[in-house]
């Protein structure tokens, strides 16, 4: 995957939460660590279980409309307080706020480089 290919998904996800009011999102360049996951985590939050699946689904529905991307995995909707989608190279993690704090993943992966974008409201 190159790394502009990776840049506009990422622009397309921040989009995709944004458009659903998802907020506090965080990027995590985890590119230069090897036992990371993923190249990059877009991590936001939701108000209540009904926001988060909204947002994981516009971001599914936004990179393949737009992008023509499918997700490789995603898991969560069951209870809707985690959900992560699987793009290979982008994982991104929509939590409601008390599942965000407790799994902590910005500190879990301190070493990487962290972006906390502005919310928009």
């Amino acid at each position: 995957m190159h790394k502009q290919d990776t840049e506009i998904k990422i622009n397309e996800i921040i989009e995709a939460i944004t458009d659903k009011k998802g907020s506090k999102i965080t990027l995590l360049d985890m590119s230069d660590i090897d036992t990371a996951p993923a190249d990059r985590f877009v991590i936001c939050q939701g108000k209540s279980t009904s926001q988060v699946s909204s947002v994981a689904d516009s971001v599914r529905e936004r990179l393949q409309k737009n992008l023509d991307v499918k997700p490789y995995n995603y898991d969560g909707y069951k209870n809707s307080q985690w959900i992560i989608i699987d793009y290979g190279d982008v994982m991104v993690h929509v939590f409601l706020p008390e599942q965000r704090e407790f799994y902590n993943l910005e500190d879990l992966w301190s070493d990487a480089k962290s972006t906390v974008l502005p919310d928009l409201d």
